[in-house]
C-alpha cells in the first residue's frame, strides 16, 4: 500500500514539473506587451523596458523559470495588475469561499446522488428504477445558467425568499449560499446518480450476490454488506476527479451569482489580462487536479483490495 502510494506521489509530482513547464512557457508571452498590461497603457518604452529589466526578464529562461516555481510554492506570486496588491493575498479568501461552496455541493450530491443511484440499481427496471433514471437525465440537462434564471425567477422576484446575489457585502450568509449550491446540485446529482445506479445494478447480477441472496440473507445486508462497497468504486472515483471542476469549473455559477470565488476571479483576470492571477489560477487548478487524482488512486485501493496486491 505504501509502495503505491508512493508510486502515485512520485507520478504526481512528475505530472506537476511538466505542466508548470508548459504554463510556464505559455504565460511567458511578449515582454513588452506584459509590461504594457502590469504598468498601463500609457507607459512609455523606457518605463517597459525598466520594468522588465528590474522583474528579472532579461535572465536566461531556464534561471526564470527555477524562479518563478520557487515563487510559486513559497507563496511569492506576483503583484496583480488589476487589482495592484499581492496575487496571493488577492486570491486566498477567493479560494477559501469556493472551498466552502464546493464542499457544500460535494457533500449535497454525494448524499443525494448515491441514495437514489442504489435505490435505482437494487431495482433494475421497475417503477422506481425509471422515475429516478428519468429525473436524473432531465436535471442533468439543464445548464446551470437555465435553473440559475429558473430558481431566481422563482425565490428572488415571485417568493421573496432569497437573495439574488452572493457578493457577501454585508459578510457571510447561508441564505446566499442557498442558490449557487442549488443549482450545483442540480446539474450534478443526475451524473452521479446514473453511474451508481449502472454500478449497482451490475453488482446485483454478480455470482457473490446471488449467493447472498440463496442463503436467505436479508436483502438490506445484501446490499449494504455484500454489494454497496463494490457498487461504490465507479462512482467514487468520478466524484473525487469532480473536485477540480468544483474549483475551477463553476464560472458559470460564480459569474450569474456575483460570487466572489476562485473561479470568478479567474474568469475576470483572464478578461482584463492579469497574467499572474491567471497564472497562478493555472497552477492551483493543476493541483488540485493532480491532487484529486492521487486521492482516487488511493481510495480506490481501499474499495477494491486486489489493487493492493498487485
Amino acid at each position: 500500500m505504501l509502495l503505491l502510494a508512493g508510486r502515485r506521489l512520485a507520478s504526481m509530482l512528475l505530472i506537476m514539473i511538466v505542466i508548470s513547464i508548459l504554463l510556464f512557457l505559455a504565460f511567458e508571452g511578449d515582454k513588452l506587451a506584459l509590461a504594457g498590461r502590469v504598468l498601463g497603457q500609457y507607459t512609455t518604452m523606457e518605463g517597459k523596458l525598466h520594468w522588465i529589466e528590474e522583474n528579472g526578464y532579461n535572465r536566461p529562461l531556464v534561471v526564470r523559470y527555477i524562479s518563478w516555481l520557487y515563487g510559486f510554492f513559497t507563496g511569492d506570486w506576483k503583484i496583480s495588475a488589476q487589482y495592484n496588491r499581492p496575487v496571493l493575498e488577492f486570491l486566498a479568501p477567493r479560494l477559501a469561499n469556493t472551498a466552502i461552496l464546493g464542499l457544500c455541493v460535494f457533500i449535497i450530491t454525494a448524499v443525494i446522488s448515491l441514495i437514489l443511484g442504489v435505490l435505482a440499481g437494487v431495482n433494475e427496471g421497475g417503477l422506481r428504477d425509471r422515475v429516478i433514471s428519468v429525473i436524473s437525465v432531465i436535471t442533468t440537462s439543464f445548464p446551470e445558467f437555465a435553473s440559475g434564471t429558473f430558481l431566481v425567477a422563482i425565490f428572488v422576484f415571485w417568493l421573496d425568499w432569497l437573495p439574488g446575489s452572493s457578493s457577501f457585502t454585508n459578510g457571510f450568509s447561508v441564505k446566499e449560499l442557498v442558490l449557487p449550491v442549488t443549482v450545483l446540485v442540480i446539474f450534478n446529482f443526475g451524473y452521479y446518480t446514473r453511474m451508481t445506479r449502472a454500478s449497482m445494478a451490475e453488482v446485483m447480477t454478480s455470482q457473490y450476490v446471488r449467493t447472498a441472496i440463496l442463503k436467505g440473507l436479508p436483502p438490506r445486508s445484501v446490499v449494504v454488506k455484500h454489494a454497496l462497497r463494490n457498487a461504490l468504486i465507479a462512482p467514487f472515483t468520478v466524484m473525487i476527479l469532480q473536485l477540480n471542476y468544483l474549483l475551477s469549473g463553476i464560472v458559470v455559477t460564480e459569474v450569474f451569482f456575483a460570487y466572489d470565488g476562485f473561479a470568478k476571479a479567474m474568469y475576470d483576470a483572464a478578461l482584463f489580462g492579469d497574467t499572474y492571477v491567471v497564472s497562478a489560477c493555472a497552477m492551483v487548478a493543476v493541483f488540485v487536479a493532480v491532487l484529486s487524482q492521487f486521492i482516487s488512486d488511493v481510495g480506490y485501493t481501499y474499495l477494491n483490495p486486489r489493487i493492493r496486491f498487485a
